[in-house]
C-alpha cells in the first residue's frame, strides 16, 4: 500500500494497516488564517499536512503503518481579526473536536494519533495540549518547545514569522503557485518580534505593529529553504512517535 492520505483508502485497506505493528493516524491542524497580502490563508493547513505526508513516508521507511488523516483547517484564529479571511472557532470547541477526534482514531485502533499543528497562536496551541493530554496515547509534537524550536529557522527562534521568510520558504516548497511572487518582492521587513508582542498584551497583529498581517522577511524565502524546514518538522514527528512507542531513537535526533 502506497498511498499515504487515509480519507483516500478502501475500508479494506484499513483493516489490513491495522492489522500491521503501531499504526499511527497523523491529524494536520491548521488554521483559515490571513497570512498578509502574498500567501493563501490555508497556510498554517497546508504546513501541517506537507509535514505529515514527509513524516508518514519516513516512518513508513521504518516500518511503521503510518497514515495522514483528513485536515482540520479550523482553530482559534484572533490575532488576525482585523483582516478579511480570519475564520475563528473558540478554544473550547478547538479543544473539544480536537479531543474527540483523538478518542475516534483511537477507538478506531489507531496505536497513537498525533496531532500535528503549524497554527501557533497561543490559545490555539493551548486548546490543542489540553485536548492531546485528556486522551491515552495521542501525541503532540510542539515546535515552541525549546528542544524543537532551536532545529528551526533564525526568522521562526526570533519570532517574527508569520508569512515571513519561514512560512513563505514552507509554502513555496509545497504549492509554490500559491505564492503571490511579485507582490512578495515588494514587502518590505517588519523584523518585529510576535512573542515579544503577546508577553506585552497586546492581541492583534495591527496592535503588534503589521499593517499589512505579516512578519519578517517573505521576500527571503525559498523553496530549498522550504524543504530543509519540512525535513526538520517531519523529524520532529517522526522523533516524538518513536519516542511514544518506546522505541530507540534514531541517530541525529534532537535531544531534550
Amino acid at each position: 500500500m502506497t498511498l499515504l492520505h487515509l480519507a483516500e483508502l478502501a475500508t479494506t485497506d484499513v483493516e489490513a494497516l491495522l492489522r500491521q505493528p503501531h499504526p499511527v493516524a497523523l491529524l494536520p491542524v491548521g488554521s483559515t488564517e490571513p497570512h498578509g497580502p502574498h500567501l493563501p490563508l490555508l497556510t498554517d493547513a497546508l504546513l501541517s499536512e506537507h509535514a505529515c505526508l514527509r513524516a508518514a513516508a519516513e516512518l513508513r521507511a521504518q516500518g511503521l503503518a503510518a497514515v495522514v488523516c483528513p485536515t482540520l483547517p479550523y482553530g482559534v484564529t484572533r490575532y488576525a481579526s482585523e483582516f478579511a479571511g480570519a475564520i475563528s472557532l473558540s478554544a473550547e470547541t478547538t479543544r473539544a473536536v480536537v479531543r474527540e477526534l483523538c478518542e475516534a482514531y483511537r477507538a478506531a485502533g489507531f496505536e497513537r494519533v498525533v496531532v500535528v499543528n503549524n497554527h501557533l497562536e497561543p490559545e490555539h496551541v493551548e486548546a490543542l495540549a489540553a485536548a492531546v493530554a485528556a486522551v491515552q496515547g495521542a501525541v503532540f509534537p510542539n515546535q515552541l518547545t525549546k528542544r524543537w524550536g532551536r532545529t528551526l529557522s533564525e526568522e521562526f527562534r526570533r519570532g517574527d514569522c508569520h508569512a515571513g521568510s519561514y512560512e513563505t520558504s514552507l509554502v513555496l516548497a509545497a504549492r509554490p503557485e500559491l505564492v503571490r511572487d511579485d507582490v512578495r518582492a515588494t514587502l518590505a521587513p517588519v523584523p518585529i518580534s510576535l512573542s515579544k508582542a503577546i508577553r506585552e498584551g497586546k492581541v492583534t497583529f495591527k496592535a503588534m505593529g503589521s499593517e499589512r498581517g505579516y512578519f519578517g522577511s517573505p521576500s527571503l524565502g525559498s523553496a530549498a529553504e522550504g524543504n530543509d524546514l519540512y525535513d526538520r518538522l517531519a523529524m520532529m514527528i517522526v522523533t516524538e512517535v518513536r519516542e511514544s512507542l518506546g522505541l530507540r531513537s534514531l541517530d541525529g535526533d534532537a535531544k531534550p
